[in-house]
């Protein structure tokens, strides 16, 4: 698809839309079950895809890429009828007899932008929401993930309605070209740099939007939990898609003891996963480009005294989109590593005094997408909950809460704004429009029209009102 092609591609998905034929629950059924169809059929595709484009195991690309994505499809399916039928709300007693109900209606035309760290699942999970509330959609899926794109590209019109789902692959012009049109929603996956790029353009036509960005998700633990089992968990969500996943822990917050203990067991685990050298791993993925990995080595080589000691890995191979899980202890709050979203296989690890202190930490940065706290200390977990602000709080476990169908996902503040999954999904790509009809029967309504006169003063005040005037 070529730029000048783009205004016609969002003119036939805006006439898909008009036409009034996504808004049947016929019709979002259909393309539902088409896409569990897409998912199933072309399974392998898509691992194949997603290895060709992250060097990730085809098994890792099965859990995050089609199943995550197939549940949830699922999910539409079973609860699309309740969560998106009009419901009757109760009327004013003002209104006498009336009826109120809450219509959810479909938005229009949506354009959904893709990140490349989770090339297929961050494009088809918000797509099968729009489509369950009833939207025409065009997809931008990421050029940085150029197998995915493609394969997108290709099994999309075999799949789906043509007219009303198209994908428009490219780079920045071509992202640039649909940010210059009316949307009725976007919404974009990705840093926060494009983030406020997406926003700024959808301005200038007062379009809604949804932005899941990302940020330095924090994790506190402490001595109340296992450490040994903590470490594995902690392990998993941090170099599951060598550490390229918005809501990984980007560092983690301890007492000098308890730091110490974990940087060595998830040393450990990194052995368990990867073996000795996880480079020879059949199991550990690359990073995306020779830019990033660059960018990441940059990290690991900046000669700085504040950066910590390397625990476990700190080596990297550019030309080969090499980085090794990498833990860091006892690193400095100012240390290069510290300032701006890792989005790679390192993991810091910073001393603190104790909860407190990590929650004024935390409290002293950017809102994070999520917020991970390893404690059984019931004291400890009610500080985060009442004291802390974050996309999603997460204890004693990571990234899994992405799996809990009915938890919205999404950021606050600097980690982004509006959330999707599940009923969630449906919300956002809808507008619940407010329907009153009075009926016949009683009506109170001529009480509040003028002339104020003293009993009609009396009824709306609630006051007395004496030789026409209020008394107090």
């Amino acid at each position: 698809m070529t730029i000048p092609t783009i205004p016609q591609t969002i003119d036939e998905t805006r006439e898909a839309f008009a036409s009034g034929r996504t808004v049947p629950l016929k019709w979002r059924r259909e393309q539902l079950r088409a896409m569990g169809t897409m998912l199933s059929e072309s399974a392998e595709r898509i691992e194949q895809a997603v290895v060709e484009d992250l060097g990730k195991n085809s098994a890792e690309a099965h859990l995050t890429e089609v199943r995550a994505v197939s549940m949830e499809v699922s999910l539409l399916l079973r609860n699309l009828k309740s969560w998106t039928k009009t419901r009757r709300v109760r009327s004013s007693a003002l209104m006498g007899t009336s009826r109120a109900s809450v219509q959810r209606q479909p938005l229009g035309t949506v354009l959904i932008i893709g990140p490349w760290n989770y090339p297929l699942h961050l494009m088809l999970m918000p797509l099968a929401g729009a489509i369950a509330a009833g939207n025409s959609v065009v997809l931008k899926p990421s050029e940085m993930a150029p197998a995915c794109s493609a394969l997108l590209a290709e099994l999309v019109p075999q799949y789906l309605d043509r007219d009303a789902i198209q994908v428009v692959e490219g780079g920045v012009d071509e992202t640039t070209e649909l940010l210059e049109h009316a949307w009725d929603h976007i919404f974009y996956t990705g840093n926060g740099a494009v983030g406020s790029i997406v926003l700024k353009a959808a301005a200038e036509h007062l379009t809604p939007v949804t932005l899941e960005l990302g940020g330095k998700s924090p994790l506190w633990i402490d001595s109340s939990v296992s450490i040994k089992k903590a470490a594995r968990s902690i392990a998993w969500g941090k170099f599951t898609n060598c550490g390229q996943t918005c809501v990984a822990p980007d560092y983690v917050l301890a007492t000098a003891d308890v730091g110490a203990e974990l940087a060595d067991e998830v040393s450990k685990a990194i052995e368990e996963f990867y073996g000795t050298d996880p480079r020879q791993s059949k199991d550990y993925g690359r990073i995306i480009n020779e830019r990033h990995a660059e960018r990441l080595a940059g990290l690991l080589d900046d000669g700085d005294s504040t950066s910590g000691q390397v625990v476990t890995g700190g080596v990297a191979d550019v030309a080969a989109k090499y980085v090794a899980p990498t833990v860091l202890l006892d690193v400095a709050p100012d240390a290069a590593v510290m300032q701006d979203e890792i989005f790679g296989p390192i993991l810091p690890i910073v001393i603190v005094d104790g909860p407190d202190a990590a929650i004024d930490f935390i409290n002293a940065r950017p809102k994070p997408l999520a917020l991970y706290a390893y404690t059984r200390q019931r004291k400890t977990r009610k500080a985060f909950e009442a004291r802390t602000s974050s996309g999603g709080l997460t204890f004693n476990t990571s990234v899994v809460q992405l799996s809990v169908a009915k938890l919205p996902f999404g950021g606050v503040g600097a980690s982004g704004m509006g959330a999707y999954h599940g009923e969630a999904s449906v919300e956002t790509f809808s507008h619940d429009r407010s329907i009153l009809r009075k009926t016949r029967g009683l009506d109170f309504t001529p009480v509040v029209r003028p002339p104020y006169g003293r009993r009609k003063t009396q009824a709306i005040t609630g006051r007395k009102v004496v030789g026409g005037r209020k008394t107090h």
